[in-house]
């Protein structure tokens, strides 16, 4: 008899973003720049911006509870639960779980996976390889950032950019005989980290280092430098490993960091811009909840159908990159 082959598949998508609005005007005045500004330097038009009742875990819960309700499945069904934040609600417990303890699930595993910006591809993929290895059968993946918290709000660079929120996707394991790249799932993941680079994008505080959180400090110049490089190359090597081309890509769902980098990815692709989901006009950069937060919104909205080949494409501080191919 033929031997089953694991494949885990995305049942359903869910988010949560704080209710209070902030528009590129209102940031202007706050830092003394002009609104057209932000906008031709980042795209950005508004974000969500976490009020003092509502953290990181909050939203995390909340954006999982709708992905959970729109499976059709209950909190006993779970049984793992992976947080990707760089923003938790303490230093510990995991912010997982308390998302764990909120959804009901008493069973497997919980925990927070730290990689910034694409911290939910780094998620997503263990999640996968525990599916597939059969360590677990049912995930919730959630990005969830307050980086609102951890921004300097007199550092025009970084304020303009970052706003909170989460998304979070339904993972199980399916079983088939055989699977090719037609097979509805996650095809490949593909994770990347080089510390040399790390003073590009960092905190300059920590537990450990400063007993203070910190906020962010970026070299804008040299982080946009490797991230076009560095986001192209990990999406042809994904491609590549498949047996697929550019072409065969029917959405791209990239890290929001900024227009100004997903424009020229989208040239060195050879992928039209109206093949990205973009949701960085409204949200900002909402680091390891960007992937999913756009995700749930081109599902809700009919643009993903059955059959689509998806590219998930992100880069974060580390520098931490990588990128995973999904059949929806």
């Amino acid at each position: 008899m033929m031997e089953c082959t694991r494949r885990s598949r995305i049942l359903a998508c869910g988010s949560a973003l704080p209710r209070r609005v902030v528009g590129s005007a209102e940031l202007a005045g706050e830092l003394g720049i002009r609104t057209e500004a932000i906008v031709r330097l980042s795209g950005i038009h508004e974000r969500h911006i976490a009020s003092e009742d509502e953290a990181t875990a909050g939203l995390a819960l909340s954006a999982a509870q709708t992905a959970l309700q729109r499976s059709g499945l209950k909190g006993d069904d779970i049984d793992l639960v992976i947080v990707a934040t760089a923003t938790p609600d303490r230093t510990l417990p995991a912010s997982a779980v308390r998302v764990q303890a909120g959804l009901g699930t008493t069973r497997g595993a919980a925990f927070d996976v730290q990689a910034a910006c694409s911290g939910f591809i780094h998620a997503l993929a263990i999640a996968d390889y525990m599916l597939r290895l059969g360590e677990a059968e049912t995930a919730v993946v959630v990005g969830a950032e307050t980086t609102s918290r951890i921004v300097d709000q007199t550092d025009a660079a970084t304020a303009m950019l970052f706003g909170d929120g989460a998304g979070a996707v339904i993972l199980q394991a399916a079983h088939h005989d055989r699977v090719t790249r037609d097979t509805p799932g996650i095809l490949s993941t593909h994770l990347r980290a080089d510390g040399r680079y790390e003073d590009f994008l960092r905190t300059d505080g920590g537990p450990s280092s400063t007993g203070q959180v910190g906020v962010i400090r970026m070299n804008g110049a040299e982080v946009f430098r490797h991230a076009l490089m560095k986001l192209a190359a990990v999406a042809r090597e994904a491609l590549s490993k498949n047996g697929l081309s550019a072409e065969d890509i029917r959405w791209v769902v990239p890290h929001q960091a900024n227009l100004r980098i997903i424009e020229p990815l989208a040239s060195a692709l050879q992928i039209p811009l109206d093949k990205f989901v973009l949701t960085i006009k409204k949200h900002g950069n909402t680091s390891a909840a960007s992937i999913p937060l756009a995700l749930d919104e081109a599902v809700t909205d009919g643009r993903i159908r059955s059959g689509d080949l998806l590219l998930f494409d992100a880069m974060g501080a580390g520098l931490t990159w990588g990128a995973a191919l999904v059949r929806w």
